[in-house]
């Protein structure tokens, strides 16, 4: 009896051990959750973007879901998990919070949160790109293409993670400004705590504009695009960032940090379908991985483009510590 035990023990670690070898891309069920519109040309746009990416490279049938309101985090989650997903993914540290009180319950579904932070549970498995990584980058050529060492930065919302992405490209602009003699560099940081307002985000620009800031860099999703309408209307420049935005106007967005997030997306579910990546752990990305690069315009000053080129390979060589900034 005990020998038959033991071989059923064996044949269930067997049978178990091949169902994760065994994942098939086309029936996985995999859906992503979008905070805003795929057509935002920031961060909705990059994350989307994984999307079509998975599904063209991998075989997937992965799906997303636009513009989902925080009201709805936790109910959307529930939905998905009951109907038996493999992995639902979310845009955004604010799904954090949602996705935590949710998780416990449904320990066969994979929550992965790209920019999340809470891994505390066997299948909470956040994705952290380096934001502040592609800020650095954005803030050496902004520090370049300042006339008066004034700047304007604009958050979504105060969280960690953009808090150290706007201290990053705000120390790093006012030092290079200062590096080439203007003395009197500084720069004005506001959080707009709304992500899709673009009346507020051209406002917050003008504002900013009007107090002397010469060069203007947010990260807000849709709000980005009134920030952007600011700049353009005032003769301000933009360092454009969470995808290239100098298709929107290369005169004003004269140069952007592109996020190559379909990659990002690509190499985890990847991971997933070959077994190898599992909860309770942050898996971190940045410049090094190639998930960020600049995007110059025939606008960007040649300095501004020798420097950040230089930056990028410090950082694959491991050679800037970006966190003594935080």
């Amino acid at each position: 009896m005990k020998k038959l035990l033991t071989v059923l023990v064996i044949l269930t670690v067997l049978v178990c051990a091949f169902a994760v070898e065994a994942k098939d891309a086309k029936d996985a069920k995999i859906v992503l959750l979008l905070p805003g519109e795929i057509n935002d040309q920031g961060w909705n746009a990059s994350n989307y973007a994984g999307v079509v990416k998975c599904n063209e490279e991998l075989g997937t049938n992965m799906e997303y879901i636009e513009a989902v309101q925080p009201a709805d985090f936790e109910s959307t989650f529930r939905e998905y998990a009951e109907r038996g997903y493999d992995i639902i993914m979310a845009a955004g540290s604010q799904f954090d919070e949602a996705a935590a009180a949710v998780a416990a319950q449904y320990p066969d579904t994979l929550f992965m949160l790209v920019n999340g932070n809470n891994h505390d549970g066997a299948n909470l498995c956040p994705l952290f790109p380096k934001e502040y990584e592609a800020s650095y980058l954005g803030a050496i050529i902004a520090g370049y293409v300042t006339e008066n060492g004034k700047f304007g930065l604009i958050g979504g919302d105060p969280n960690q993670a953009m808090q150290d992405l706007m201290a990053v490209y705000g120390k790093t602009a006012v030092a290079i400004a200062k590096e080439r003699g203007i003395e009197d560099a500084e720069y004005n940081l506001q959080y707009s705590n709304s992500w899709s307002d673009i009346t507020l985000g051209k406002q917050m620009a003008e504002s900013m504009i009007d107090a002397g800031a010469d060069v203007m860099f947010v990260y807000a999703n849709e709000l980005g695009l009134g920030v952007i309408s600011g700049a353009q209307e005032k003769g301000v420049k933009v360092v454009g960032y969470s995808a290239d935005q100098t298709v929107i106007d290369p005169s004003t967005v004269i140069a952007s940090i592109d996020f190559d997030y379909a990659t990002m997306y690509v190499w985890a579910i990847d991971q997933w379908l070959n077994g190898e990546l599992e909860g309770n752990q942050i898996i971190e990305v940045g410049v090094p991985e190639g998930i960020y690069f600049p995007v110059y315009t025939e606008n960007t000053p040649a300095e501004a483009i020798e420097a950040c080129d230089a930056a990028v390979e410090a950082l694959k060589a491991g050679e800037v510590d970006l966190k003594a900034l935080f």
